[in-house]
């Protein structure tokens, strides 16, 4: 049993009896944990707020005996108020947390993983382009080791023109060995850029029509690797245009 404390993005919130809630987050040394905030549902409570999904803050915790730790002090760092105004941004941004919360392991540490959510959160905080959450998705799948082969057929070795993507077979394909789904030129080059380092240019250009491409590209194979549709994904799908 011990108190530490940490910095830590909360990824989701759920009721716990009258009063309390149990906090799912992803912090920078303890990996993703899960803790009691006790009476964050008063209206009195000191750091309920504080708690919400999206918030990055700085965080006291008390390790027990069980799979629950208590949170005992809470103070915020950023809430990321342009995301929290804007229903669309809001919904990208509830994406990546649901897709860091089923990627990542119980209080195993990976600073590389809650870095990039954070930087992730802030780019979208500042940028409501589609390929920030895009990018993301990309570089999870990167970073857990599933990033798509892109440079040549996975099939037979071939260079250009690639014209197909197979999620199955790990990446893009040649016209003679073509299945799955067709990709542009133009997103293979974006998915190219974003992976090998430069979602920031791909950011600061204005979009076009692989734009969309992507998103939906991106979207679809982190959720062919998790085997499940992400909840907020679905959310925006539901959500008139």
């Amino acid at each position: 049993m011990s108190l530490y404390r940490d910095q830590a993005v909360v990824l989701r919130a759920w009721k716990l009896g009258e009063a309390d809630r149990i906090i799912s987050l992803h912090t920078l040394d303890h990996g993703k944990v899960r803790g009691v905030g006790k009476g964050v549902r008063r209206t009195r409570s000191k750091f309920g707020s504080r708690l919400e999904p999206l918030s990055h803050v700085s965080i006291q915790l008390y390790r027990g005996r069980g799979d629950l730790d208590t949170i005992t002090q809470v103070e915020t760092i950023d809430r990321f108020g342009s995301l929290r105004a804007d229903p669309d941004r809001f919904a990208r941004a509830e994406a990546m947390l649901e897709a860091v919360e089923q990627v990542a392991q119980d209080r195993e540490p990976d600073r590389a993983l809650h870095m990039m959510l954070v930087r992730a959160l802030s780019t979208l905080d500042r940028n409501d382009s589609a390929l920030v959450m895009a990018g993301f998705f990309l570089k999870l799948l990167a970073h857990e080791g599933l990033q798509p082969q892109l440079d040549e057929c996975v099939s037979c070795g071939a260079g250009e023109p690639l014209e197909a993507i197979d999620f199955n077979e790990g990446g893009v394909l040649c016209r003679n060995c073509r299945s799955g789904r067709p990709l542009s030129f133009e997103a293979l080059q974006l998915l190219r850029r974003i992976l090998g380092g430069d979602l920031g240019g791909v950011l600061a250009e204005s979009t076009g029509p692989a734009t969309g491409e992507v998103d939906l590209l991106a979207t679809a194979i982190l959720e062919h690797h998790l085997e499940r549709r992400l909840r907020s994904v679905a959310v925006m799908d539901q959500t008139p245009g």
